[in-house]
């Protein structure tokens, strides 16, 4: 059934092709770019990746003012305030983020500093930004965040040692530029764990109230390519075609997130990494049947639906459909974890049973608890995380 009310709103380019993250200074020749920063992390400076980058900008008279590349894998405000710092001191008009969601976030999260006037403090929250900001171009190494084609940044404070949530249509990139050839060195369990990520994205957005006809293709397209591909890329590193549907597949889950938002699953993955460090698409792998389940008395027809996405036979009922959906993740995760030892419960990625509770507590004050299907509370929270460790 088509809502009453939605809207659609994806003003971000993008571009997609093998090769593509050394030819595409043309684009950035169009928007008038001419001295951009570039943020990324330590690993993806070292593989070469960012020299080629600059390289290929070179050859279409574009110079690099600076390179930030102190991204550490779960962001701090601290790193944020350096790379606008950075920017300021070199006069640069534009940022180019490569790498993961960490990196992406954080060149999202600096440019609201660049930009706007204040604490970062007076920006966290949904539409509070006052003008468009510097334009960002993100090329991702990594295919689950999304956060290419995202309105959202997530970052932690480590004073408080919580995730702060950024949500504005000013956040949306000017450029997405995906390369499969990037995503080929990442090793089998962050390739699993991204993979997962996209994929709690896509059906997060699925069965949340504000899904519409536009986030439900998108989020139903991507559930497709990932089951066609990600085992695939967790096996076969090399096989472009099987990197290019994930990496295709991150950025429609994006796409779909971003305007439908996601619920449980994130609530509690966005706690556990604030708290216990736990990477982001380990979070979530872990979590996602278990958020399944917490949903799926008052969803259970959309969770259904999604077994034609997943290949799965439909049941004789809605619930017998749903049932096997979830079965199907959890049958996902075990191949996960034989094939790359991702972990299968929250007690193998480092979380103390006596930490649930804070965890619970946390996910009830996280962003994402609103846009749940199902009123979350902290009883059940705690519940379904004892279940989850």
């Amino acid at each position: 059934m088509i809502p009453d009310f939605f809207q659609f709103h994806q003003p971000t380019k993008v571009i997609a092709g093998a090769g593509l993250a050394t030819d595409f200074g043309h684009e950035l020749a169009e928007l008038g770019i001419s001295r951009p920063v570039i943020v990324c992390d330590p690993i993806v400076r070292k593989l070469g990746v960012v020299d080629r980058i600059i390289a290929g900008l070179a050859e279409t008279g574009i110079t690099v003012g600076a390179v930030f590349s102190d991204v550490p894998p779960n962001s701090e405000l601290a790193v944020v305030r350096q790379v606008a710092a950075l920017f300021a001191q070199v006069g640069g008009d534009s940022l180019i983020a490569i790498g993961g969601g960490s990196t992406m976030d954080t060149a999202k999260v600096a440019n609201i500093l660049i930009t706007e006037t204040g604490d970062i403090s007076d920006y966290v929250g949904a539409e509070l930004l006052t003008q468009p900001l510097k334009p960002l171009i993100c090329i991702p190494t990594t295919a689950g965040t999304g956060s290419e084609v995202t309105r959202v940044a997530v970052i932690l404070d480590e004073a408080t040692q919580t995730k702060i949530s950024f949500s504005d249509r000013f956040l949306l990139p000017t450029l997405a530029v995906l390369d499969p050839e990037l995503t080929v060195t990442m090793p089998p369990q962050v390739t699993a764990a991204t993979g997962m990520d996209a994929l709690t994205h896509a059906m997060e957005a699925f069965i949340s109230p504000q899904a519409s006809p536009f986030s439900d293709a998108l989020a139903f397209g991507t559930m497709q390519l990932i089951q066609r591909s990600l085992l695939t890329a967790v096996y076969e590193p090399h096989n472009l075609a099987a990197r290019a549907d994930m990496l295709t597949a991150a950025c429609m889950a994006g796409t779909a997130f971003t305007h439908a938002m996601v619920g449980v699953v994130h609530a509690m993955s966005h706690t556990v990494g604030g708290l216990y460090h736990v990477a982001h698409g380990v979070a979530n792998a872990i979590l996602l049947p278990h958020g399944l389940r917490y949903n799926l008395e008052v969803c259970t027809a959309k969770i259904g639906q999604m077994a034609h996405a997943f290949g799965v036979p439909a049941g004789e009922t809605e619930r017998e459909s749903a049932d096997r959906v979830i079965a199907h993740i959890d049958s996902l995760k075990a191949a996960l974890h034989t094939a790359c030892g991702l972990p299968m419960r929250l007690s193998q990625a480092g979380v103390p049973e006596s930490g649930l509770p804070a965890v619970a507590a946390g996910a009830m004050m996280d962003g994402a608890s609103f846009y749940n299907p199902r009123p979350m509370d902290e009883e059940s929270i705690l519940m379904t995380l004892q279940v989850a460790f």
